[in-house]
């Protein structure tokens, strides 16, 4: 039986010990990763593993020994409470192994959680547990968390007052990280506002989020988008002593420019426009700010230029990356003004 969104995501954190097995799929093996711990911390509880309730099954040994697949799944263990097999890796070379352990399986026996990598629509291992009358399978996809899921990653890290803001702000977070990272940064806030009453702000969000390799430069690009062209000689410098390259700088400030024209060109106003370009905490109330001083038009003339910084950099022409990048940075600092 094939479980699809929001079914697979309860199915997930509530699975039936009565069926004999799951199927978890997908391309990202974090996503995977995460589904399957999900699904074996609720069938065997956070003690299962230590009490030898869990038996992992890598592909290579399955396919050397075909019979340890059913010796696991008919074991009995020291410690009494429901036990998983676990099969990591798996392929449609496996499907007549698995394929044998399911017919096997009676109620009582071990439930056989299986994890594999992207399968086709034609694959054997997924078209098995498809059509099994007493298994289920899920195929991730690398689509963006639903709200649901969000809401109830939050409930797990015991994150439950959170101002409507630091929402929004979550769920953008949610769309800019992978699975792991977000767990993660749920986690540190979590941590954050341990013994907090108070509501989440998007201040805390900000604060928690995973620095990245633009956090450096949006101090450049706020001077710049600011007008205030005199500090962005100190700032190229430190950048360039990082090892930034002005390919990089031009790609980021496009990016940060383009956001802003979006911003001003929104029909739903500059701060529906921000949150369509997934940009949240006090980078968003700056970038409102900027949006709004400089206007559609301006933002255009601001794109056209960084568009032939773009050209020429990548072009056969000689000049200095970096000086070009940085004259290009000064004359749109002096157009906001």
């Amino acid at each position: 039986m094939i479980l699809k969104g929001i079914e697979a995501s309860r199915y997930f954190s509530k699975p039936d010990p009565s069926k004999a097995g799951l199927l978890i799929a997908g391309a990202d093996p974090m996503r995977v990763a995460l589904k399957r711990q999900e699904v074996i911390a609720a069938l065997i509880g956070p003690e299962g593993e230590g009490e030898m309730r869990l038996t992992r099954i890598s592909a290579g040994e399955l396919r050397k020994d075909g019979a340890s697949l059913i010796d696991g799944i008919k074991a009995v263990g020291f410690f009494p409470g429901p036990r998983v097999v676990f099969v990591e890796d798996a392929t449609d070379g496996l499907t007549a192994v698995i394929a044998e352990g399911l017919k096997e399986w009676k109620p009582g026996d071990a439930v056989i959680v299986v994890t594999a990598g992207g399968l086709t629509g034609k694959s054997t291992l997924k078209g098995l547990f498809d059509k099994a009358p007493h298994a289920f399978s899920a195929i991730l996809y690398d689509d963006p968390p639903s709200r649901e899921e969000i809401e109830d990653a939050l409930k797990k890290a015991g994150l439950t007052s959170i101002d409507r803001e630091a929402m929004a702000d979550l769920n953008t977070l949610a769309r800019a990280l992978d699975p792991g990272d977000f767990r993660q940064t749920l986690e540190k806030i979590a941590l954050y506002k341990y013994g907090d009453s108070t509501p989440l702000t998007p201040a805390d969000v900000a604060a928690m989020a995973p620095a990245t390799v633009e956090a450096e430069v949006d101090d450049l690009l706020n001077a710049v988008a600011d007008g205030r062209a005199r500090e962005i000689g100190l700032l190229m410098r430190r950048l360039e002593g990082q090892g930034v390259l002005p390919v990089t700088l031009c790609i980021q400030a496009m990016r940060h420019f383009r956001a802003l024209h979006l911003a001003a060109s929104d029909p739903g106003g500059v701060q529906a426009g921000l949150m369509k370009a997934r940009v949240f905490g006090p980078r968003r109330d700056a970038m409102q700010r900027q949006a709004s001083a400089w206007g559609g038009r301006a933002l255009e003339g601001a794109v056209s230029t960084l568009l032939e910084t773009d050209l020429t950099l990548r072009s056969a022409s000689r000049a200095p990356g970096m000086a070009l990048m940085e004259r290009a940075l000064i004359r749109l600092a002096m157009m906001r003004r």
